[in-house]
């Protein structure tokens, strides 16, 4: 398998860097990007002006994001550039809009109708049913899990390199990785997001009216309460607001994973079999490459999203 990463600056020339050394590449269900780090030895002088880096696998392109950092540095006569970048669909945590109360308002409406992101998609859906209630400091994020919980009853994720989803991918590639040695095989739950109780305010400031227990703390001695205000969001269903919460922090709770040497091209809501997973969807991929070889590490969820 080959690994080069693309260096775009910011006048648009794009320089393809071959040698890499290192890379690490991950991106989840509930994270609104995907994640990478590089270091490569270049010929370069200076990528001062680098705005976009991409990272391809045997030349397909699999992240294409923003440059948080890039650090260039010239050791033993070599130079050297380190590189860390978050997928343009990052700068959906990074813009607000206008708070208030946004009537039959549609996927497309939300993902085209403030601003222009660079290269960032989104599932076609005009459905103008639905509205939202756009807290002040809300992202467009947080606009858009809102949507598609109210549309769909889940949760949004990035399909491809920069594509929001809100739907389970209609076609997905089927990966049955029986066939490989595994380096690991596992699980991992994590607790520390749960909560117990979920109390939230009714319109006049007063609580008693709208709780929610989680049966799945308690025995694992988990006591967290958790109080809010009457969430404006969930006027329709006052009591989705606490199952909301409810899902969202017991997102990714338990992983079932594997890793092998290689990768073949898994992406997020693609079907994997593995041991006892038998085409289940993608919740988790992680590629990372050194001179030992390429290795991926592809988890599935158990949660209640």
């Amino acid at each position: 398998m080959t690994a080069a990463i693309g260096i775009r600056s910011s006048s648009g020339t794009l320089f393809t860097e071959r040698n890499v050394l290192s890379f690490s590449f991950s991106k989840e269900l509930y994270t609104p990007y995907s994640a990478l780090t590089a270091r490569i030895c270049t010929s370069a002088l200076s990528y001062d002006d680098a705005a976009e880096v991409l990272l391809l696998l045997d030349g397909n392109t699999v992240h294409h994001g923003l440059i948080d950092s890039i650090k260039c540095e010239q050791k033993n006569g070599c130079r050297f550039v380190s590189i860390s970048s978050r997928s343009f669909t990052s700068l959906l945590c990074q813009n607000q809009i206008e708070p208030g109360l946004k009537m039959n308002i549609s996927f497309n409406m939300l993902m085209e109708n403030y601003y222009t992101l660079p290269y960032v998609t989104h599932e076609n859906d005009s459905d103008t049913s639905s509205y939202i209630y756009v807290r002040p400091n809300t992202s467009m994020w947080d606009a858009a899990a809102n949507l598609t919980y109210k549309r769909r009853g889940t949760y949004p994720y990035i399909r491809g390199t920069n594509t929001v989803m809100m739907s389970p991918v209609l076609s997905p590639s089927s990966f049955d990785l029986n066939g490989e040695k595994f380096i690991s095989s596992g699980t991992e739950v994590i607790n520390s997001r749960l909560a117990s109780d979920y109390h939230m305010a009714d319109i006049d400031g007063n609580y008693g009216s709208f709780n929610l227990t989680d049966s799945d703390a308690a025995p694992l001695k988990i006591v967290r309460h958790k109080y809010f205000d009457l969430d404006m969001r969930f006027l329709y269903s006052p009591q989705q607001a606490l199952v909301y919460r409810d899902k969202y922090d017991f997102r990714g709770r338990k992983m079932i994973f594997c890793s092998y040497s290689g990768y073949h091209g898994e992406d997020l809501n693609d079907l994997v079999s593995f041991g006892s997973i038998s085409g289940e969807r993608i919740g988790y991929v992680s590629v990372n490459g050194s001179s030992k070889g390429v290795f991926t590490e592809v988890g599935v969820y158990r949660d209640k999203f």
